[in-house]
């Protein structure tokens, strides 16, 4: 059996209208919500100028393997929260900015990032810590799809 836990995902960038509705079909196949417990996402739940914010619970190992591939794919920002699994591994934020590898960062279940001291002397100052906390709060862009323009002006 599977550990299961709670995870969100929220995604930013530029996208493309045809590879938006590839996006949609991943958001669906992870059966992901625009709320806790709230109602399965769908394509009119994407708020021009915001980032997508999405969410479920029994999320196998607390990642969403296809959906962050298609992300990184296509340089869609991200920032994935996961919870612990008891005895397994913690909570966890990963952040993708889109470039490079997406980065791990430990938080605790209120997504809080947490650094320990190991952590804290290979970094070796307090400039560098306080880099590597803003690296992890990356904000995620707002999620633009383009085409909108286009059909707006055509309506």
């Amino acid at each position: 059996m599977v550990d299961r836990v709670s995870a969100s995902i929220e995604i930013g960038g530029t996208i493309g209208s045809a590879d938006y509705t590839r996006l949609v079909a991943l958001i669906g196949a992870e059966a992901l919500s625009i709320q806790w417990d709230g109602e399965d996402f769908a394509p009119e739940h994407r708020q021009k100028g915001q980032s997508l914010r999405l969410y479920a619970h029994e999320v196998a190992w607390g990642r969403f393997n296809a959906l962050e591939a298609y992300c990184i794919e296509m340089s869609l920002p991200f920032a994935r929260w996961s919870g612990g699994c008891s005895g397994q591994w913690g909570s966890e934020r990963v952040v993708f900015t889109g470039e490079g590898e997406p980065q791990p960062y430990p938080v605790d279940e209120s997504d809080t990032v947490v650094i320990g001291r190991a952590a804290i002397k290979q970094l070796g100052s307090i400039e560098a810590v306080l880099a590597w906390f803003d690296a992890a709060d990356f904000a995620i862009p707002p999620l633009v799809v383009t085409g909108d323009e286009t059909a707006a002006i055509a309506a």
